[in-house]
């Protein structure tokens, strides 16, 4: 048999709900997390200090967050929430990026801090490597 040429367009993405919390404090959403709670364009976040949980409740108030597409043209990518004062008010570590699994609770988008995550490292954080001098 022999060798087909792969087209990432061809992989299925992923269905499982994901937010990311990248370096600097934004938070990157899957279309599947975003659903969980309705699509909402803007949320209210909010802080359990003791379980180190995030929550993200569907909002109209004027504090709340905009949520909006990573790219401006993506029907199915992910959605983008910019967050850095509230990390930074509540400590959140965003020394390095990290995946969690997310789960909706009482209509709010829940991220345990203290739950499994995945280190996240993208092109851009990539050491170079020394052999690439040669």
């Amino acid at each position: 048999m022999g060798f087909e040429v792969f087209d990432k367009r061809m992989a299925p993405l992923a269905k499982a709900p994901s937010i990311t919390i990248q370096k600097k404090g934004i938070f990157s959403i899957n279309r599947a997390a975003h659903k969980l709670i309705g699509e909402p364009e803007t949320v209210e976040l909010l802080f359990d200090k003791d379980a180190k949980i995030i929550a993200m409740k569907p909002s109209s108030e004027s504090h709340a967050y905009n949520i909006r597409p990573q790219a401006s043209s993506s029907e199915n990518g992910q959605m983008i929430l910019s967050a850095s004062a509230f990390t930074q008010f509540y400590d959140v570590d965003t020394e390095v990026s990290r995946r969690y699994k997310p789960y909706e609770q009482d209509g709010m988008l829940c991220i345990d801090l203290r739950g499994p995550s995945v280190a996240v490292k993208g092109n851009r954080t990539k050491q170079k490597d020394p052999a690439d001098d040669s």
